[in-house]
């Protein structure tokens, strides 16, 4: 059984180990050592590799099918998971440097072939600008920045001695995610404009001596102490917020946001379905436990052999 697996990272991590790329570079030192005795530690070293390579694709599959699929109007705050469409942000297409295709979120790497016929990389980036994702309920902006993509939309090509690779994520296409929800919302008065609402309320109280004596005054000797004075306060910011809330409406739109958590949990986004990619990252978690005790052994025997 085949897999592609196209992932790519705007942190640089995880992708050669999730899918065994590291496996190859130690079997490339061990070729090079070109002495018996490296190839036991090889097999151990990649033994290793695998057991961490199981924990994080086994991490990833947990994530998938654990987290309920949340629409964004209705979802709560903190970690969730949303399925949707990739859409642009006013009609402004992010173009990837090596195509100028446009897309909602890319990463390229630009690579030349040098002598020895090997490759090094001569550039690379991925964008940060800021899309939606939609479902039938709403749209939610996704930030991402620091996100893990597992994207289909894979391209690589050669010109000359060079060769192009791009990831896409594609405006219209299926986006799944999982990160950080929050919600800011709008037109919402600032910590200054509540203070001064506050002291505005408390100042008309103070003008009209006798209403705020026969609401404050709770012992009845016609003054107002400290104690029923702050008892006055807290009644006037209660007032100041319910007027807020009556003036930008209680069900006032906010603007959604999907980020990396700062928990430093997953935060993943792909073009493709959740059942998919979660059959995918449990099929490399066996594959790599399979390695972890396969090679161990492997190694082992050969160790003892000696």
């Amino acid at each position: 059984m085949a897999f592609s697996f196209n992932v790519s990272s705007s942190r640089g991590r995880a992708p050669l180990l999730l899918t065994g790329g590291l496996h190859f570079i130690i079997l490339a030192i061990a070729g090079q050592a070109d002495t018996p005795e490296a190839w036991p530690w090889a097999l151990l070293a990649m033994s290793v590799v695998s057991f961490f390579a199981w924990l994080g694709n086994h991490r990833r599959y947990r994530q998938i099918h654990d987290l309920p699929t949340s629409k964004v109007a209705s979802a709560s705050q903190g970690y969730v998971e949303l399925l949707g469409i990739g859409r642009l942000i006013d009609g402004s297409a992010v173009h990837c440097p090596v195509s100028l295709s446009p897309c909602c979120w890319y990463r390229y790497m630009v690579e030349e072939e040098q002598n020895d016929n090997k490759w090094k990389t001569v550039d690379e980036g991925h964008s940060v600008a800021h899309f939606f994702l939609v479902d039938d309920s709403g749209s939610c902006v996704i930030s991402p920045d620091g996100a893990e993509v597992v994207t289909s939309a894979h391209k690589s090509w050669r010109d000359g001695n060079m060769r192009y690779n791009e990831w896409l994520l594609l405006p219209g296409d299926t986006l799944y995610a999982i990160g950080e929800f929050v919600t800011h919302t709008a037109n919402a008065p600032s910590v200054t404009e509540e203070r001064e609402d506050i002291s505005a309320l408390l100042s008309e109280w103070k003008n009209d001596r006798q209403n705020l004596i026969k609401r404050f005054d709770l012992d009845q000797d016609g003054t107002i102490s400290l104690k029923e004075w702050e008892l006055a306060r807290m009644q006037a910011i209660r007032e100041v917020r319910k007027r807020q809330l009556e003036q930008t409406g209680r069900q006032t739109e906010g603007v959604h946001l999907l980020r990396k958590p700062r928990d430093k949990r997953l935060f993943l986004l792909s073009n493709e379905m959740p059942d998919t990619l979660g059959r995918r990252y449990l099929w490399w978690s066996w594959a790599h436990l399979g390695g972890f005790i396969g090679l161990g052994a492997w190694g082992l025997v050969m160790l003892g052999v000696r």
